[in-house]
Formats: C-alpha cells, structure tokens, sequence
C-alpha cells in the first residue's frame, strides 16, 4: 500500500467534508443531476479520446500503484549480489532454483536468459523491450486521468451554465433564485474537487511511480547482465551503486 497516496486522499476528503459540516448540512451538498452531469460527461469524453480497451485498463494500473509498493533499490542491490555470489560459486545453473523464490516477473524473466545461455546484447534488448511497454502503458494511463482532470472541471461549468438557465426561466418566483443558483454550482464543486483531488494527483502518481519503476529495472538488468558476464559480486555492487542517491550508497556500503 502507497501509504503517501492513502493519506493524502482521506485527509483531503476529511477535511473538505468536515468544512462543509461546520457551515450546515452535508446534504445540501448532494444533486443527483449534477453528479450526472460531471461523472457521466467525464467518461464520455475518455471514451471518445481513447480505446475502450485503455480506458478499461486504467484502472488496474491506478490500484497497481497504489496497493503494490516497488522494492527498495538498495534491498535490489543486495539480492543482485546475492545471485552474483552464487552464480560465481556454483554456476549460472544454481540460479535455476532461486526463480520460484522470486515475486518479480522481470527479474525473473532476466534470470531465466542467462540461464538459458541468452547472449548479454540478446538479454538486455528483450528486457529494454519489456521497460518501453510498460512505460507506454503507464504514459496511456498517466493521459487517460490527465484527461479526467480536465474534463471534469469543464463538465461542472456546464452544469452550472444548465443550472442557471433553468434558473432564468423560473425569475417569476424569486424564492426560487438561491436555491437554484446553490444547485448550478454545485456541478463546479463536484467537477474541481474530482479533479483535484483523485484525476489529477493519481496522474502525478502514475508518472513518478512510472520513472521510478524504469529505473529500477535499468537497474536489475545492469545487475543481470553483470552476473552473466561473471563479474565479482564487489563489483557489481560497485556498478549498481550508481543508480543511488548519495545516502542510498551509504546504506549499501553499511551492509557490507
């Protein structure tokens, strides 16, 4: 769990709900009509933008990024020059029974190359493959929610825009003016709260979280590729640490 991203969204819900509460009753907050309008006219717009497909598949992006954190580099490092020593005592071949072991279907995959006898140029161009794939599928989320963020604010303006016309036919009865104008504007709320507070935030997210995996798994194949080529476990620590901030190689070089 993305415990940044889980407290950011119930600490915005919280407090934006409590302020209402503190002015009168939640319930004047709630218009079926607007809610059509905001959260229908924002899927429209991605279903008219992008495949139903991509759409479809957003989802399960979004929840990958909030519910599965990525492993620490440093805790990666350590395991890459775990596999070295191995791979440097008994073979390439004893890391056959290591592969159930792992969570990581990347890194899976990498081992079971070399092991198969793959050459390094063949391996690292089947992962760099893999990398460019994901980081497209994370980009066509990333667009999809950028997209809902835009649209949601612009389908509230409508809302308010029906909201007042309707509000205009019925000027004969002038009780009818305020609450009429408090229900056109609620579509502007729902559309700049939806926007940012879930669209647009996950879509950050989604980018970050995208770099920070690419860069991880640069990182493994640098470490598959030097188990292959039978470099000494110092040194593939050594090679690795490059990928680390400064504070990140202390810690690395603590646990030698």
């Amino acid at each position: 769990m993305d415990l940044a991203s889980l407290v950011g969204v119930l600490l915005g819900v919280v407090l934006v709900l409590s302020a209402i509460m503190m002015g009168g009753p939640l319930s004047i907050f709630w218009d079926s009509p607007s809610v059509m309008i905001v959260l229908g006219g924002t899927i429209a717009s991605i279903l008219i933008n992008f495949k139903l497909s991509a759409v479809l598949s957003v989802m399960g992006v979004v929840k990958k990024v909030l519910l599965y954190p990525l492993p620490s580099p440093t805790e990666e490092i350590e395991r890459i020059v775990a596999f070295s020593n191995l791979a440097r005592r008994e073979g390439l071949l004893a890391l056959e029974e290591k592969l159930e072991e792992l969570d990581d279907e990347f890194m899976k995959k990498g081992l079971r190359l070399i092991i198969d006898g793959f050459p390094g140029p063949t391996v690292r161009e089947i992962l760099e493959i893999d990398i460019v794939n994901l980081a497209e599928r994370h980009s066509n989320g990333k667009k999809i929610l950028e997209t809902m963020g835009a649209m949601a604010p612009a389908f509230g303006m409508i809302g308010t825009l029906i909201g007042l016309i309707q509000m205009l036919q019925n000027m004969s009865d002038p009780s009818s003016i305020g609450a009429g104008m408090a229900v056109a504007l609620l579509t502007t709320f729902y559309g700049a709260f939806t926007a940012n507070l879930f669209y647009l935030p996950f879509a950050g997210k989604l980018g970050n979280r995208s770099k920070e995996e690419v860069a991880l798994k640069n990182l493994m194949i640098e470490g598959i590729i030097a188990i292959q080529a039978g470099d000494k476990p110092a040194l593939v620590k050594e090679k690795l640490k490059s990928f680390l901030a400064p504070k990140e190689r202390e810690t690395v070089e603590a646990k030698k």
